[in-house]
């Protein structure tokens, strides 16, 4: 009986030590190139090259639809967190730790404009780490308001389509501002998974992906359920012409 104890108390030494040691080195990698990416550009002149950029779009031309979408589905706690959605984080590591250990899922908002404005999309923790530091320095440098508008601007929405702007045009020929609800909530859902979701042809992820937008809306009380039907009737007459 001693020797068990013994055995399981030296077990879960070790095993604290392993991840004490891992997660201090993954947090010094991940300080280390958020460093690196911030030495080439700073993060006020990034933020300074997005804007300059033509087809740059002030949030006060995007419609209120397109916002809420894009709040609701990616990240619906963003008025309230920091920055880092901890509940988010927490969840998704769990999931990742009982799945292959690939780090992915539970991104804010602020953390997604991070990783697009300085770091690649390979997953590894360190990644994780820089972007996490990028996102509160932008919490602080920013209000919500100017971090929605960067993120607008900047993310990818597919077919080859980086920012409001060219999404609008390119698949509904209309300037942002002019998005209709139906409109805003198909191209908030692209982000996800931009190069698997279609607005012609093959569409029935998309269709499915539109019903997950509108079910986050109703969720967060930005529509009705009876207004949500409305909506996915109108939009599956949209993908099907």
């Amino acid at each position: 009986m001693k020797n068990n104890k013994k055995g399981l108390k030296f077990f879960i030494i070790f095993f604290l030590i392993a991840c004490s040691t891992y997660i201090g080195s993954t947090c010094y990698l991940g300080y280390d190139l958020y460093k690196k990416a911030t030495e080439e550009t700073n993060i006020d002149d990034k933020i300074t090259e997005i804007k300059a950029n033509e087809n740059f779009v002030s949030i006060k031309n995007l419609p209120k639809g397109f916002l809420d979408s894009i709040v609701a589905i990616e990240d619906h706690r963003f008025y309230k967190h920091s920055g880092i959605d901890f509940i988010s984080v927490g969840r998704a590591f769990l999931t990742n730790v009982i799945n292959d250990g690939t780090p992915s899922g539970g991104s804010t908002i602020t953390q997604q404009l991070s990783k697009n404005m300085f770091f690649s999309f390979e997953k590894k923790y360190t990644r994780k780490v820089a972007e996490a530091i990028v996102a509160l320095k932008l919490e602080n440098k920013l209000s919500k308001k100017e971090i929605l508008e960067l993120y607008a601007n900047i993310i990818y929405f597919g077919n080859g389509n980086y920012g409001i702007k060219e999404a609008a045009n390119n698949y509904f020929d209309v300037e942002p501002k002019n998005l209709t609800l139906e409109q805003s909530i198909i191209i908030a859902g692209l982000p996800q998974a931009p190069s698997t979701y279609k607005i012609s042809g093959e569409n029935e992820k998309t269709k499915a992906r539109v019903e997950e937008v509108i079910d986050a809306l109703i969720l967060a009380n930005y529509i009705t359920k009876d207004k949500g039907n409305i909506i996915s009737n109108n939009i599956n007459n949209i993908l099907e012409n």
